[in-house]
C-alpha cells in the first residue's frame, strides 16, 4: 500500500491523556482541513485542559466515552464517517500494573479488541495506528550498543507491558486476518508539560517545587530513553503520513539516563544538594533495567529528535511553575509507589466544561441536561449515541447504584434535569446466572434501582427507568396468540427466574414514586447484528431454539422514543415492545431470506429446552394501545423488524 496518506477525519483514542493531546493539539493548529474527534473517558490522568486550545476549532469534537463501549464506538465511526485512527487509549503506570492488573486487561486488551472488531464490521477505516511501548520487549542488555529493531520478539516482564503485547497480538491478526490498515508504534519514555504526577519526571519536579525529597527506587542504576513531548507528536504526524501499512516503527533515541541522573540533573536546576534530597526506596516487584531500541527505520521517513534534554528539561520545570494547581490533589500520586486505586481524580471545572462540550460545540438552547447510568452497558451506550445524535448534552454518571452517596454526588454535580437508569444485572451470559449470584442481582436491581429513585425524587429530578416485560407468562386469561396482551397495570404471573422475581419486585415499589417512568423492554433487537446481546444474533447462533411468539423491542425505533417520552416527562408504567408478536421461526425465516440463504436451524420444545437451562424464560405479549396512542407512528414488530434490521443488514440480492 501507498505510504502517503491524506485523513479526512480522525478519531483519537485518550486524546484528553498526556502523550495524545501533544499529538491532538499537533494536529488541530498543522492541519485545519482535518475533522478530529477527540474520545476520551477522562479518567485519573487525563484532563479536558489538556484540550482546551483545541475547543476553538470547528473542525474538533469531543466526546466522553470509554473505548469498551461498542455500540458507541461503531456509531461514532459511521456517523463521523472516521477513516483514521489513532489508539492512545490505555493505563499505563507500572506500579499501577502490580496493584490493578485486571484493569489493565480490560482497558488495554478488550478496549482495543472493541476497536478493532469495530473497525472490521464498519469497513471504512484507511489508517489504524496504535500505539504501543517499547516495554514489550522486555529488558535490554545493558552492555549492547546495538537497540531492538521493530521486528524483536517481545518478551514482557510486568502486567502492564504484557498487556501491551496482548494487544499488540490482536492488532496484528485483525491486520493478517481482515485485512485492517495497520501500523504500531513503540516508544521511548516521554516527558513534558501537561503529564500526571505519577510519572518519573513530574513527579520529581513537583516534589522538588515543594522541598520534598525525591523517592528513587531500588539503587536508581535502571536506565531509560527520554524523549521530549513535542518530537513525539512530530513522530506521530509524520507516521499518520508516511508510514507504511503493516509495519511497526519504534520513536527512541540513544541518549539514555539512569533515574540517578535524572534526579541529579533536577536536583541542579533548582540549586538542590543532590545527595541530601535523594531518597532511596523499595525496588518494583520487577524492574527492567533498561530499554533500547533501533530508531533507524522511522529517521527514514524523515523524523528526527530535535529538543536537547537540557532544553526539554528546563521547559518541563518551567510549566509545572506556572500550573502548579494543574490536577489539582495529587499528593497520593508522588508516593514513591502509587496505586491507582487511592488516587482521586480531579473533578471540579472538568465535568461542566465537558457539558459545555459534550459533542463537539453543540449548545443545548432547550435546558435539557440529561445524566445516564448504565455507560459500559448495551442501552446504555445506544443512548448516548442518541443525545449526541439530537445534540443533547449529557454525561454518564460514575455512582454505583448501590452507593447513595455516590448518587448524591453525581447529581449535585452536574444538576441534570433528567436521569436515565439504563444500569442493571441481566446475567453473565444469560439470566441463569442470576440464580446462583442472588445477592448481587438484588443489590444492583432492587436496592440499586430503589437508591437512584429516591435520590432524584429527594432532588427533584425526573427518572427514566428500563425495566423489562419478561415478568408475565401466557395464562388463561391471556393464552398464546388471542392478541389479548398483559397491560401495564395487570399484576406480574411470571416467577420462574430470579432476575424476573427482582425486576417485578422493584418496579411495584416504584409506582409509589411520581418521579419515575418505568418502560418494559422485551427481548430487545437491534441492527447491529455483531452484537452478542442482540435477541436475533443470540437465535441464529443456538444449536436449538424453541419457537414461541413474543412481543419484543427494536431498539433502532423504540429508543429515540425512549427520549422524547423523557423530555415529554412521561410518568407511571408503559409496556415498551413494538405492537404485536413475533415467533422465533419467522425471525429465522427472515435471516435466511435476507442474510443468509443457506442458514438451517432445529426447534425444541419446552421440555427439552428446559433440560439445558436453569431457570424458566417468560413467553408473553404485551399490550401496547397506552404507547401507540402515544406514538401513532410506532411499527409493528415485523415490520419494524424488516425497517430497521433486515433492509440494513442484506446481503442476498
Amino acid at each position: 500500500m501507498s505510504s502517503e496518506s491524506a485523513p479526512k477525519t480522525i478519531l483519537i483514542t485518550g486524546a484528553a491523556g498526556f502523550i495524545a493531546s501533544h499529538v491532538t493539539k499537533r494536529l488541530v493548529s498543522n492541519y485545519p482541513n482535518y475533522k478530529i474527534v477527540a474520545l476520551d473517558k477522562l479518567s485519573y490522568c487525563s484532563s479536558l485542559k489538556n484540550l482546551q486550545p483545541c475547543f476553538a476549532s470547528s473542525r474538533f469534537k469531543f466526546v466522553k466515552a470509554d473505548i469498551a463501549s461498542s455500540d458507541l464506538i461503531n456509531y461514532l465511526l459511521d456517523a463521523e464517517e472516521i477513516d483514521t485512527i489513532m489508539h492512545f487509549a490505555a493505563e499505563t503506570h507500572v506500579d499501577n500494573s502490580f496493584g490493578n492488573s485486571f484493569e489493565f486487561t480490560t482497558n488495554n486488551i478488550y478496549g482495543t479488541h472493541v476497536l478493532l472488531e469495530a473497525c472490521k464490521v464498519t469497513r471504512r477505516i484507511n489508517r489504524f495506528i496504535h500505539v504501543s511501548t517499547d516495554e514489550v520487549y522486555g529488558e535490554s542488555d545493558l552492555e549492547t550498543d546495538i537497540g531492538n529493531p521493530e521486528a524483536s520478539q517481545l518478551l514482557p516482564t510486568n502486567p502492564y507491558s504484557a498487556t501491551k503485547a496482548g494487544a499488540e497480538m490482536l492488532v496484528m491478526a485483525y491486520h493478517r486476518s481482515y485485512g485492517l490498515p495497520i501500523i504500531t508504534t513503540r516508544g521511548n519514555n516521554v516527558y513534558g508539560p501537561n503529564q500526571f504526577p505519577e510519572k518519573l519526571i513530574p513527579k520529581f519536579v513537583l516534589l522538588a517545587m515543594r522541598g520534598d525529597p525525591l523517592p528513587i527506587h531500588g539503587n536508581g542504576s535502571n536506565v531509560r530513553s527520554y524523549l521530549f513531548c513535542a518530537d513525539v507528536a512530530e513522530a506521530f504526524d509524520v507516521i499518520l503520513h508516511k508510514g507504511v501499512i503493516g509495519h511497526v516503527y519504534n520513536i527512541g533515541t540513544k541518549r539514555e539516563r539512569s533515574v540517578v541522573d535524572v534526579a541529579t540533573d533536577i536536583c541542579k536546576l533548582f540549586g538542590f544538594d543532590v545527595q541530601r534530597e535523594i531518597k532511596f526506596v523499595n525496588d518494583r516487584p520487577f524492574n527492567d533495567k533498561r530499554y533500547f531500541l533501533d530508531d533507524q527505520k522511522l529517521k527514514k521517513l524523515g523524523w528526527e529528535e530535535r529538543t536537547p534534554w537540557e532544553v526539554g528539561l528546563k521547559m518541563t520545570i518551567a510549566w509545572y511553575r506556572e500550573n502548579p494547581g494543574w490536577w489539582g490533589n495529587i499528593g497520593h500520586a508522588l508516593d514513591p509507589h502509587p496505586r491507582i486505586s487511592v488516587i482521586i481524580p480531579s473533578e471540579t471545572e472538568e465535568e461542566e466544561l465537558l457539558m459545555q462540550y459534550t459533542i463537539g460545540s453543540v449548545s443545548s438552547t432547550s435546558g435539557l441536561k440529561f445524566m445516564i447510568y448504565g455507560r459500559t452497558g448495551w442501552i446504555g451506550g445506544l443512548l448516548g449515541k442518541i443525545c449526541m445524535d439530537k445534540g443533547i448534552p449529557y454525561a454518564y454518571g460514575r455512582g454505583k447504584l448501590e452507593d447513595r452517596k455516590m448518587l448524591l454526588h453525581d447529581i449535585r454535580r452536574l444538576r441534570p434535569t433528567h436521569v436515565i437508569n439504563a444500569a442493571g444485572v441481566t446475567g453473565r451470559p444469560n439470566v441463569d446466572w442470576c440464580e446462583t449470584h442472588k445477592v448481587e442481582t438484588m443489590r444492583t436491581n432492587v436496592v440499586g434501582t430503589l437508591n437512584l429513585a429516591d435520590v432524584c425524587h429527594q432532588e427533584g429530578v425526573y427518572m427514566l427507568n428500563f425495566a423489562t416485560g419478561c415478568i408475565f407468562q401466557y395464562d388463561k386469561d391471556h393464552p398464546q396468540g388471542s392478541g389479548r396482551g398483559f397491560k401495564e397495570e395487570d399484576e406480574p404471573n411470571f416467577t420462574g427466574s430470579f432476575y424476573s422475581k427482582t425486576k417485578a419486585m422493584v418496579e411495584e415499589m416504584l409506582r409509589e414514586y411520581d418521579n419515575v417512568c418505568t418502560l418494559r423492554l422485551r427481548m430487545p433487537i437491534s441492527s447491529d447484528l455483531s452484537n452478542m446481546r442482540n435477541f436475533i444474533t443470540k437465535i441464529t447462533r443456538y444449536n436449538k431454539v424453541v419457537n414461541i411468539p413474543n412481543s419484543m423491542s427494536v431498539l433502532d425505533e423504540l429508543l429515540p422514543i425512549s427520549i422524547e417520552m423523557a423530555k415529554r416527562k412521561c410518568k407511571g408504567v408503559w409496556n415498551f415492545t413494538n405492537p404485536g408478536i413475533v415467533s422465533h421461526n419467522e425471525i429465522l425465516e427472515l435471516h435466511k431470506r435476507y442474510i443468509d440463504p443457506q442458514f438451517k436451524w432445529v426447534n425444541f420444545n419446552l421440555e427439552e429446552q428446559a433440560k439445558v437451562i436453569i431457570a424458566p424464560r417468560s413467553n408473553n405479549e404485551l399490550d401496547v394501545s397506552k404507547l401507540k396512542k402515544e406514538f401513532p407512528e410506532l411499527l409493528s414488530i415485523k415490520d419494524s423488524i424488516i425497517k430497521y434490521v433486515f433492509e440494513p443488514n442484506k446481503r442476498v440480492k
